[in-house]
């Protein structure tokens, strides 16, 4: 990145933009029975929301907290013990989507953060059929 660059972290204001983000999605999941019962501490959902601002502070060019608390995100690995069908990944969509729309944020960064997630979200899904390849 040259000096002229900055990151989305610093274009959107820091951890404080990432933290807002990880409460406003939050707050869907708290009335959410489809995405609740995923969540192995219930409704104490403190501990994830502060993951999920330092996992999306690290990966748009924050600081590398979310690694030194957690290790490596291998976010399909964390999530591969809960089943994550079409339904929970719109669910999941429909809440973060929301977060980022209320979002005090340029049209062109939105964009960034809207691909991302769709994308993510997919990327998740686990619930899908293994295919076999003929070698």
């Amino acid at each position: 990145m040259s000096d002229e660059e900055i990151s989305v972290y610093d274009e959107v204001g820091g951890m404080p933009f990432f933290q807002g983000i990880a409460a406003r999605f939050y707050e869907g999941i708290r009335t959410d029975a489809v995405l609740l019962p995923l969540y192995p501490d219930g409704e104490d959902l403190d501990g994830a929301t502060h993951r999920l601002a330092l996992f999306l502070a690290q990966y748009w060019g924050g600081p590398h907290t979310y690694n030194e608390e957690r290790g490596q995100p291998m976010l399909r690995a964390r999530h591969m013990p809960y089943r994550i069908s079409e339904l929970e990944r719109d669910h999941w969509l429909l809440h973060m989507l929301t977060a980022v729309s209320e979002a005090d944020i340029s049209d062109e960064t939105r964009g960034k953060f809207v691909d991302y997630f769709v994308k993510a979200a997919e990327h998740l899904r686990n619930d899908q059929p293994l295919r076999l390849v003929n070698p």
